[in-house]
């Protein structure tokens, strides 16, 4: 009798030949809502991920990710749209027959088997011979470094060799597409760093095409050749990395990628007017009128007093080992993050101190210390008036 499954639906899926590269895949329009729930989970899908690409779904929670990867798997039905896998519509295939493997964030390993015989468990469901299959384990457990602990029970195994072995279980069976809903949300954040480096290893040696369902910014940001950011359902912005980090299209993408000003004005003669008469410079092409632009912290620097645009008090600042986060509040009560690196003397800064907030056109850089802002010890002191410069092309206007 076939053995069933321990809780979540693995990645025991028919496997693609040996040798076979990553497959493309192309969702069209999926949808997909649940009785009594007010607003579909899924609404109006569409995304093309390219043969051997690392593709992330990130999002908050109840944005609809994990239902697009489960559909994706065809561990559920959509109730519109298309899944194309290579151009061949797999949407009404069970996941047995798609050729993918999955692997959760929970591990559902088999308690009572073996290392070795939790990874073999794939093959075995295929009918791959023994022979084969104790080749392709040894394979796989050398790949994920765990050569030697064949025979230990998932109790025996810390959290990162649980996790992956989870890994191995799914690629042994040499899928054409690898999904991963959230794989590293249990580990630590040392233990987490170091699984993403091996990650992004395993999907580069084996060539595989990788979706990767994650809440965590960094993990993405770390990890993706493109990123697709959803909320409510939808994909609001898809793009590499560093495209969604620094031109996000909308607040909702400027806020939930790391953290970013928000500074709403009306945009004049190439400035963005705010609130208490200041000015802020920005890049060209900005239509005028009413005006919103995300501003990251790290585009901001200190400068000596009086090269600035407006006065402001330094009401915290946070101390991050190789930076420091400054709360600044300007003079109509709004606040102001600067993220400046560490040995500029900002880890001294007092509640209470001034500086002065400042942009320029020039765009010098995250270089300059506090030291060199013309200040005595290097230090932000209470009283001390400082300003922060940005080049002109740093604050990114947002749509809407």
């Amino acid at each position: 009798m076939t053995e069933p499954l321990p809780r979540t639906p693995q990645g025991t899926m028919q496997g693609t030949a040996q040798g076979r590269s990553g497959a493309g895949l192309e969702l069209r329009a999926l949808r997909k809502g649940y009785a009594g729930a007010p607003l579909p989970a899924v609404e109006g899908i569409s995304a093309t991920v390219a043969p051997g690409e690392f593709f992330s779904l990130l999002g908050p929670s109840g944005c609809g990710k994990t239902t697009t990867l489960r559909m994706i798997a065809g561990f559920e039905a959509p109730d519109a749209g298309q899944i194309l896998l290579d151009g061949r519509d797999i949407t009404a295939l069970p996941p047995e027959r798609r050729g993918m493997g999955m692997v959760f964030q929970n591990y559902a390993l088999f308690p009572h088997r073996t290392v070795a015989e939790n990874v073999g468990f794939g093959l075995r469901m295929q009918g791959v011979n023994k022979a084969e299959a104790a080749a392709r384990v040894r394979d796989a457990l050398a790949l994920v470094r765990l050569t030697g602990l064949e025979d230990r029970r998932p109790a025996e195994l810390s959290g990162g060799q649980q996790q992956r072995v989870a890994l191995a279980r799914a690629v042994v069976i040499r899928p054409a597409v690898l999904l991963c809903d959230e794989p590293l949300g249990a580990l630590d954040k040392k233990l987490r760093q170091a699984m993403q480096f091996e990650l992004k290893a395993l999907h580069r040696q084996l060539g595989l095409t990788l979706i990767y369902v994650t809440h965590d910014q960094e993990e993405a940001l770390t990890m993706s050749d493109r990123i697709a950011v959803m909320g409510a359902g939808r994909i609001v912005q898809c793009g590499p990395p560093r495209e969604i980090y620094d031109h996000p299209r909308s607040r909702f993408v400027a806020e939930f990628i790391g953290d970013t000003n928000i500074l709403a004005g009306v945009a004049r003669a190439g400035s963005l007017v705010l609130p208490g008469g200041w000015h802020l410079p920005l890049p060209g092409g900005v239509a005028e009128g009413p005006c919103a632009v995300a501003l990251r912290p790290e585009r901001l620097r200190l400068v000596p007093a009086g090269k600035g645009l407006v006065d402001a008090r330094v009401e915290e600042a946070n101390f991050l080992g190789d930076s420091v986060l400054l709360k600044l509040v300007l003079p109509g009560g709004e606040t102001l993050l600067v993220r400046t690196p560490r040995g500029n003397g900002a880890g001294a800064a007092a509640s209470g101190s001034t500086g002065q907030v400042a942009a320029g056109p020039d765009g010098s850089g995250l270089g300059s210390t506090i030291a060199g802002a013309g200040l005595a010890g290097g230090h932000l002191a209470a009283g001390t008036v400082l300003g922060v410069t940005c080049g002109r092309e740093d604050p990114v206007p947002l749509e809407g």
